[in-house]
């Protein structure tokens, strides 16, 4: 989908936790009814992380479902406020004051990166408002933050990060290889715009990389830990769809997933893909999505 296009579906609505942006792309006027599909993107990245996902679900022909992708605060076009908490689980929170300003309920949640950590959060705290549950390659409880990613974190603690961030983002292909490097496995066939939307507001301005910082310095191992007994009793239908080709998130984690989530109905792996092959190779996700949807929909587990 082009950026010209989802452009025309962005919204931004106010929530208890702050404005949220979100690209909207609904089946009729409104797009009121029908089921909904929500995508949470990770940290450095933003809605249009799932612009080829989108892309490809709704251009398969007339249907009734809505598809929902925020940006997170700080990234994308939602701002962030002087202190606003930034840690996963406020994230989460802010996702659910998201969905509440919206009014949705029976939602498809899907997610990636450190959105993964979010969701796993809401989850827990709301399995009754989710239909089925999607995670792809994402932080999980032993795993937040990657090993490869703490030295970036320890950076930012030590409020070094912004300064040699911002000098970097001056050249945005130095920039996209140093933060993407390792995400993508053809960061050179990613439209330069996208790369800019994901960098700028986390490091366009010394503010912003400062607040970039606190993002990072927020990220506490213990937000996760801490829900998942909740998640050892989570039902909802859930798919786990993993690349093998990711560093910082070994497939192995995968099936930590499958063994500590009830619901999970199948793990499936793809084959050298890296953390954001959503966004490179969406058709390795997409008829997944619409069999685990298809499926969650005919047989409702008990929550």
């Amino acid at each position: 989908m082009q950026l010209t296009e989802l452009h025309t579906r962005r919204h931004s609505i106010a929530t208890r936790s702050g404005e949220i942006s979100y690209i909207d792309i609904a089946p009729g006027e409104t797009g009121e009814t029908g089921p909904v599909a929500l995508f949470v993107h990770g940290i450095a990245t933003n809605a249009y992380l799932w612009r080829n996902v989108i892309g490809a679900l709704a251009g398969q022909g007339p249907g009734d479902r809505r598809y929902i992708a925020p940006d997170l605060p700080l990234h994308g076009q939602s701002p962030v406020t002087a202190g606003q908490d930034l840690s996963v689980t406020a994230l989460a929170a802010g996702l659910e004051d998201f969905c509440d300003a919206l009014g949705l309920t029976g939602i498809d949640l899907v997610a990636n990166d450190t959105g993964g950590a979010i969701a796993q959060i809401f989850a827990a705290r709301n399995p009754r408002r989710l239909a089925s549950l999607t995670l792809t390659n994402c932080d999980t409880d032993g795993n937040l933050p990657p090993e490869s990613f703490k030295p970036t974190v320890e950076l930012a603690r030590a409020g070094n990060l912004a300064p040699s961030a911002v000098a970097l983002f001056a050249d945005l292909d130095a920039a996209a290889k140093v933060a993407f490097g390792t995400a993508y496995e053809h960061l050179d066939r990613v439209d330069p715009a996208v790369i800019r939307s994901y960098l700028e507001p986390c490091f366009g301005t010394m503010e912003r990389a400062r607040e970039f910082e606190r993002l990072l310095a927020a990220l506490d191992a213990g937000d996760l830990a801490a829900v998942t007994p909740a998640l050892r009793e989570l039902t909802v239908p859930t798919l786990v769809v993993w690349g093998t080709g990711d560093e910082a998130f070994d497939v192995s984690w995968a099936y930590w997933l499958r063994d500590t989530i009830p619901g999970t109905t199948r793990v499936v792996t793809v084959e050298g893909a890296r953390l954001f092959f959503p966004d490179e190779r969406p058709m390795d996700l997409v008829p997944h999505l619409e069999r685990h949807w298809a499926a969650a929909a005919a047989v409702r587990i008990p929550r």
